[in-house]
C-alpha cells in the first residue's frame, strides 16, 4: 500500500515535471497567450486534463514555470559549499546562453502590461537577478559615488540588453566579445570580487 502510494507520488511529480518544461519551452517559442493547454500536453506526452489538475489553469501554469526558472536563477549563484562565489559576470553571461532564457525575452512584453498576471513574478526573477549579482560585488571595488545597488542594475540591464540582442539577432552578436568589453569596463578589483 505505501509502495503504491509512492508511485503515486513520483508520478505526480513527474508529470508536473513534464508538463512545466513543456511549458517553458512553448511559452519561450511561441509565447504564452499562443500557446494551449493542447501544445503544452503533446509535448509533455501528458494528458491536457492534467494541466488544470496540476496549476489550476494556464496561469497556475506559467506562475510554475516562471517560479522554477527563479529557483533555476537563485540556485545558479550559490556557490557550492566551501567555495568562493563565482564571477558574478560570468555568471550572468552564462545564464543568456542557457535556452530556456529565451523564455524572459519572450515573456517580457508581456510583463511590462499593466495588470499583466506575469508581471510580480517577472519583478521577482528581475530581482533574484539582481541579488545573485550584488552579494558578489563588494562596495570598495566600486567608483566613488557609485552604489552597488545602482551598479547592480546596470549590469543586469546591460547583459539583459544584450541577450534580447543576441535572441533577436544572434548572428550580429558575439557574446564572447561582449563580455570581454563589459570586463574591460568594470573596475579591475571587481573581478576579483
Amino acid at each position: 500500500m505505501v509502495r503504491m502510494a509512492t508511485r503515486r507520488i513520483e508520478r505526480t511529480q513527474e508529470s508536473r515535471r513534464l508538463l512545466v518544461a513543456a511549458a517553458a519551452e512553448l511559452f519561450a517559442e511561441k509565447g504564452y497567450r499562443q500557446t494551449s493547454f493542447i501544445d503544452i500536453a503533446d509535448k509533455a506526452g501528458i494528458s491536457r486534463g492534467s494541466i488544470p489538475w496540476h496549476f489550476g489553469n494556464k496561469l497556475g501554469l506559467l506562475e510554475a514555470v516562471v517560479d522554477d526558472q527563479l529557483q533555476a536563477v537563485l540556485t545558479g549563484f550559490a556557490p557550492p559549499d566551501g567555495e568562493r562565489p563565482g564571477d558574478p559576470l560570468d555568471q550572468v553571461m552564462g545564464f543568456i546562453r542557457r535556452p530556456v532564457t529565451r523564455l524572459f525575452i519572450t515573456l517580457l512584453a508581456e510583463a511590462v502590461e499593466v495588470g499583466s498576471p506575469i508581471r510580480e513574478h517577472y519583478a521577482r526573477l528581475h530581482a533574484a537577478l539582481r541579488q545573485g549579482v550584488r552579494a558578489r560585488i563588494p562596495a570598495e571595488a566600486l567608483p566613488p559615488g557609485t552604489t552597488p545597488e545602482a551598479f547592480t542594475v546596470l549590469l543586469v540591464g546591460t547583459v539583459m540588453g544584450v541577450h534580447a540582442q543576441w535572441r533577436v539577432a544572434p548572428e550580429a552578436v558575439d557574446l564572447e566579445a561582449v563580455r570581454a568589453a563589459i570586463r574591460a569596463l568594470l573596475p579591475a578589483s571587481l573581478g576579483q570580487a
